[in-house]
């Protein structure tokens, strides 16, 4: 076992252990809560606690909801799937070369999902306005200095509410696979503040309503594939598919927000600008992992239309599903880390199998 990956280990176990002596919080004990609880409505318990907090910023309601939102995803289950998937519609961007942008004005679910069948993705500028930036890139700043605080011992009432470890349900694997120190990952939902404030702002700009209509179900998210990332030069990223771990028969829309310029001076992302329709060779051509997909054959599948890497302003995001083939771009010479919201947004009704932990949006 290499020394990285022993102090991986140490570093998990001891997350572990703190994680079981986080306190149940009071907000769940709230008659009006529990009432809801009880009868099957967590939805609207969260809903209630949401319009608390809108009003009273409070730790214990942010660290309640994350545990209501985790426990309410068998309420989304029942939701019928829509019986044309992938969404049949005509190309809307014949003359697109490469991605397919829009600004945020023209987003609607039609332009998303022919933007992703025709061309794999969806560039949308200026998804989020300068004050929902700036709150973002604050949060996630203090979410990561409290995990790093966390991971050097302090204690979580010391980080409450910027970071709060997170233990899943019985029903789920126990383990995380919490990101090592300095990658400048969080799980948005080991950030209570942080997870609050990017729901938030998903509801200012109609996010739910835009995905939900997509998918044709009220989404579910990820606590593994929901993160606040600040992301530091690291070049040779691996190339890969969501959807090569991710597994078969789900639906799914990942969101990507840049909240730095990035792609220039920062890592942005690394796109082939075209529609796959099926999960490519991994694990060869010169991959890393079994995961991956190497750069002889990322070559080979983007043909002529090459390999892009677009250059984003803050506030921009990319829409795009499990089988976009992408990496994070990096180059030597970049001095500024990037800043990203990333959420994977699922249909519950065909939620990936495996150890994939939902979330209720």
């Amino acid at each position: 076992m290499s020394a990285a990956r022993s102090t991986l280990d140490r570093l998990r176990a001891r997350q572990r252990r703190r994680a079981a002596v986080v306190p149940v919080p009071r907000a769940l004990r709230d008659r009006e809560v529990r009432d809801r609880v009880d009868r099957g409505r967590r939805l609207d318990a969260i809903d209630l606690l949401m319009e608390r907090n809108r009003r009273r910023r409070d730790g214990d309601v942010e660290q309640a909801l994350v545990t209501l939102r985790h426990d309410a995803f068998s309420e989304l289950t029942g939701q019928s799937p829509r019986p044309d998937w992938p969404p049949a519609c005509p190309d809307h961007f014949p003359d697109a070369d490469g991605l397919p942008a829009i600004d945020v004005g023209e987003l609607c679910a039609e332009r998303l999902a022919s933007a992703i069948q025709h061309h794999g993705a969806l560039l949308v500028r200026g998804l989020l306005s300068d004050p929902q930036i700036e709150l973002l890139v604050d949060d996630i700043d203090r979410g990561l200095d409290a995990q790093a605080a966390h991971l050097a011992g302090k204690p979580v009432k010391a980080t409450t509410p910027w970071y709060v470890p997170f233990t899943p349900g019985p029903e789920y694997r126990r383990d995380l696979h919490r990101p090592f120190p300095d990658t400048g990952k969080l799980l948005a939902v080991e950030s209570p503040r942080a997870a609050f404030d990017t729901l938030e702002v998903f509801r200012e700009i109609g996010l739910g309503d835009l995905v939900a209509e997509h998918l044709g179900e009220r989404p579910a998210l990820s606590v593994k594939k929901w993160n606040l990332r600040r992301v530091p030069v690291i070049p040779d990223a691996d190339w890969h598919q969501d959807g090569a771990f991710l597994g078969q028969g789900i639906r799914t829309v990942n969101v990507w927000i840049t909240l730095s310029h990035c792609g220039k001076d920062a890592p942005g992302l690394d796109v082939v600008p075209c529609r796959l329709d099926h999960v490519v060779e991994t694990g060869t051509g010169g991959a890393h992992f079994e995961w991956s997909v190497g750069p002889g054959a990322v070559e080979k599948i983007a043909g002529e239309a090459g390999v892009v890497r677009p250059v984003l302003a803050p506030g921009d995001a990319l829409f795009f599903d499990e089988l976009f083939l992408h990496r994070t771009g990096a180059s030597v010479g970049m001095a500024r880390p990037r800043y990203t919201v990333e959420s994977w947004f699922f249909a519950p009704s065909c939620y990936p199998e495996g150890d994939q932990i939902p979330f209720a949006f």
